[in-house]
């Protein structure tokens, strides 16, 4: 499956992934409930949190040893990996695997999210939404296929040709031992992406700046800066 594709080791010392502010503010409710509750809530959130679960027990395609433990923004990474869409592809996992997406510019970030956003309001009849993203970076280092110089169906921009053919090169990566995969940007020209396909792969995390996108009837949103994001506590 990777016979002629090229594999390099590399490292990226600043790459941006834009995360939805909605995972990554404090609970409004938390501070309305007392000290003694919130070891019961906590309790709560581990019997119905995926990420909590799938650090406990692994996924179907994840063991519970490859989540990571101990690091900065650790629940982050690991929801990337235990979080995925049940009835869609995405470039380069399905259902039972995630992956951490991310982009070398925030230019790049804003056209991926902004098309998938297009693409969702397109079906849903509507261009209404306002929803706000922010910049996490990130390192990665190691080795990597590395698509950017080549032609690969998996890189097709039509989403029903390239996240089929995205799949099978992912499962071949992680079969050889790959960190993850570079590819130039479907919705950006000259943008370059990555994905990680191992949580450890992921360093590093930090957060920055705030975006907010606001569609008012027109395919193209207004982006704007948003207020920083208190970011939620980490409790497991």
């Amino acid at each position: 499956m990777l016979d002629g594709l090229p594999i390099v080791r590399d490292a990226f010392p600043r790459t941006v992934r834009l995360v939805s502010t909605a995972r990554l503010r404090a609970a409004v409710l938390l501070a309305l409930v007392d000290q003694d509750d919130v070891a019961t809530l906590a309790e709560i959130e581990g019997a119905t949190s995926t990420r909590i679960r799938a650090q406990d027990r692994g996924l179907e395609h994840v063991h519970a040893n490859e989540f990571v433990y101990g690091v900065p923004h650790s629940h982050f990474i690991n929801a990337a990996f235990a979080y995925t869409r049940p009835r869609d592809l995405n470039r380069f996992n399905r259902d039972g695997r995630g992956a951490w997406y991310a982009a070398l510019s925030l230019e790049t970030c804003m056209r991926e999210v902004v098309f998938h956003m297009q693409d969702f309001l397109r079906r849903a009849g509507e261009y209404q939404a306002t929803v706000e993203y922010a910049e996490m970076f990130a390192s990665m280092a190691g080795e990597f296929l590395d698509l950017r110089n080549v032609q690969h169906p998996c890189l097709h921009p039509d989403v029903s040709i390239g996240y089929t053919a995205g799949n099978q090169i992912a499962d071949a990566a992680l079969s050889k031992g790959l960190n993850g995969i570079i590819y130039p940007s479907a919705r950006h020209p000259g943008g370059v992406c990555l994905a990680a396909l191992r949580p450890h792969a992921v360093q590093s995390v930090a957060t920055g700046d705030a975006y907010r996108m606001i569609w008012s009837g027109s395919p193209d949103p207004e982006i704007i800066k948003a207020n920083p994001v208190d970011l939620v506590k980490e409790t497991s």
